[in-house]
């Protein structure tokens, strides 16, 4: 892959139609501090903190256990007590090194401009490094984590929605046939219920998760009742003791282990929703304790009884409450589904706006919270998958052999990010770097290599969505690189342009023409082939280019620059953060050097005609993809809010 395929904020600019980027200090700017966003308060925002970011991880005890013991065990419990025992201290000690020390208290500390993820973690890395190589480098990585988190995404809502309702085995075995088409129409209906916002679903989702944490908490803590000796587990001696007796087979159990710790990265990437502290003090004082307490309840199950190692969640809870149970964690599997799909249509608009995905249709669901939004493309493609895998899979466990791959290679890519953040930003010293984020590099390591060995049952569905993903956003990259070179070639510098206009005799008629380029300092086609067609200006003529920035949200004095070029000439540079959605008329109403009417504006812009060149500068079957790409992106008026019928577009032939 050539520099000019680079990923980085720097070197993603973009045409007329685009957001482009801008040029990353070379200073490193001091640690984030404390403000930008205002988020809720105390107990709601812990409340509300439930519903949306603990939905995954919330929801594994429903398989994680079951499927460490069976990959030790294959359908039986092991032999001794212990042996449980080491799993459940495997799999507490990652709960307290991977998700408490690792995300709550040390990668959250890491947020742009009080957002976080992996995007956000991606830029703070590519804003401290001088060298575009590196730039280059961090992009990549960052890239390939959010296209893990996109094949999280398809695999979350199956695996919770599956895991859910295999539930009625235990209390209904003879309809054990209906699982499957029970689970299909379960994530038919959410995936169609999209359409509608999360805005007014989301009020009950954290209610019903705090109901849920703590019935989960009451029934571990009266299943350790069959067996207190688990609390053994609590030592971390008691996984090294597994770790060191097993050997090979501990880390097979690894891949396993780590399905309890799925949807960390929530913690990370919802931060600018609800700020840090409602979501560390929501895991440390609820969470944390009640996962806690269910595994080590399972696992005194399993050693009281093997033979609830068919379903140790369900055989938690007593006969009676077998039903309500299933209709409680059905739920609680929809709000992480629900949860997944969320993160996955933000994920895809912070890409669109940084130019590594072509535009598609975002719809918003509420007029008054820029971040609902709805991406219909996404959310069928998102269903389709979980319905594949259910129909392919037939079982959580199944499905668990595909699920890891994609969280720990997401944990890889976050940690990488994490150690130039935490020493350029934090100014941690090397050392210190090295020893914290070394041995959590090794971890995530171990655990994405154990999870390797379950690629042949599975592991490569994940993969695949995330080699795929990068190479579709690359070959993006590299088409809009060639077509930005190409037209630069054949440019008309805005210097010389505005000089001759001066003194040409172009007739200027009334009204107001808003111009798109990417490239403030050269003449849009649109304007050249106006002058070729029509043979007029108009009164009042305005230069727009959009930029994003590689932060979430551009500040009041940065988002727009206006310079006049000539008298009813002006150049406008508007700045939107990645986290924001462009409205080009509302934004240009807000101008203070002129009564701009967006609905009197007629707005020119041109379309790229690609075609291949003699000597081509791309692969025949990158070229069918990016026209793919290209073709079915959509319209400008659409993606900038412009009205369509004040648009006026030009098509230009482009080869390479």
């Amino acid at each position: 892959m050539s520099e000019q395929d680079s990923v980085s904020l720097k070197e993603s600019s973009s045409d007329a139609r685009y957001p482009s980027s801008v040029g990353t200090p070379t200073a490193a700017p001091p640690p984030p501090e404390p403000g930008g966003h205002s988020h809720p308060k105390g107990i709601g925002a812990m409340l509300a903190a439930l519903g949306v970011v603990y939905g995954d991880i919330g929801t594994s005890p429903l398989y994680a256990l079951q499927s460490s013991i069976r990959n030790v065990g294959s359908e039986t419990p092991p032999a001794h007590a212990w042996e449980v025992i080491g799993l459940t201290s495997l799999t507490f000690w990652a709960l307290m090194l991977v998700v408490t020390i690792k995300y709550v208290i040390l990668i959250m500390r890491a947020d742009h401009n009080k957002e976080g993820g992996i995007i956000a973690l991606m830029a703070l890395a590519q804003r401290v490094c001088k060298s575009n190589y590196f730039r280059w480098v961090f992009g990549l990585i960052g890239i390939a984590g959010a296209c893990l988190f996109f094949g999280d995404g398809i695999i979350t809502p199956a695996i919770s929605v599956l895991s859910a309702v295999e539930g009625v085995e235990v209390s209904v075995p003879e309809a054990s046939a209906f699982i499957i088409p029970a689970a299909i129409i379960i994530l038919l209906g959410l995936f169609a219920a999209q359409a509608l916002g999360t805005g007014k679903i989301g009020r009950a989702f954290g209610p019903i998760m705090l109901v849920w944490f703590f019935t989960i908490a009451i029934l571990g803590a009266r299943g350790i009742m069959l067996h207190p000796g688990v609390l053994l587990a609590l030592s971390p001696l008691e996984a090294i003791r597994f770790i060191v007796t097993h050997g090979k087979l501990s880390f097979i159990a690894l891949g396993s282990v780590v399905l309890s710790v799925t949807g960390a990265e929530a913690l990370y990437a919802d931060m600018g929703h609800f700020g840090r502290t409602p979501i560390r003090f929501a895991w440390l004082f609820l969470v944390l304790p009640a996962l806690t307490l269910n595994y080590f309840g399972q696992a005194a199950s399993i050693i009281h009884n093997p033979t609830t190692l068919a379903n140790p969640f369900y055989y938690l809870a007593p006969h009676w409450m077998q039903i309500p149970m299933l209709l409680l964690a059905t739920m609680a599997t929809i709000i992480a589904s629900q949860a997944g799909i969320s993160g996955s249509f933000s994920l895809c608009r912070q890409l669109i706006q940084l130019g590594y995905l072509p535009r598609t249709r975002i719809i918003h669901t509420n007029p008054h919270e820029e971040a609902q939004i709805y991406l219909p493309s996404l959310n069928w493609l998102l269903a389709f998958g979980s319905v594949v895998l259910v129909i392919a899979f037939r079982s959580s466990a199944a499905l668990a052999s595909a699920y890891g791959i994609a969280v720990t290679g997401t944990f890889l890519c976050t940690c990488v990010l994490a150690m130039v953040v935490f020493r350029r930003v934090f100014q941690w010293k090397s050392y210190a770097v090295g020893t914290v984020f070394g041995f959590f590099f090794i971890m995530d390591a171990v655990f994405f290599s154990s999870n390797v060995m379950k690629i042949p049952d599975g592991g490569w569905v994940p993969l695949s969505i995330a080699v795929g993903s990068t190479l579709i956003m690359t070959t993006w990259q590299r088409g809009r690189q060639l077509i930005r070179n190409t037209k630069k070639r054949d440019a008309v510098p805005m210097g010389s342009f505005i000089t001759r206009l001066t003194q040409s005799r172009t007739i200027r008629v009334p009204g107001l023409a808003v111009f798109l380029t990417s490239d403030p300092e050269m003449v849009p086609d649109a304007l050249l082939y106006n002058l070729r067609h029509n043979k007029v200006l108009h009164q009042t003529v305005l230069f727009v280019t959009v930029q994003t920035l590689d932060q979430p949200e551009a500040d009041p004095d940065q988002r727009m620059t206006v310079k006049e070029l000539a008298p009813g000439i002006r150049r406008v540079i508007i700045r939107y953060g990645f986290m924001e959605m462009p409205n080009l008329p509302l934004t240009l109403a807000g101008m203070t050097e002129m009564d701009f009417d967006p609905i009197q504006a007629s707005y020119f812009t041109s379309h790229d005609l690609v075609f291949r060149s003699k000597v081509p500068k791309m692969s025949l079957w990158r070229m069918w993809v990016f026209l793919y790409l290209l073709n079915n992106a959509t319209s400008i008026s659409e993606f900038f809010r412009i009205p369509p019928e004040r648009v006026m577009e030009f098509g230009v032939r482009v080869a390479i």
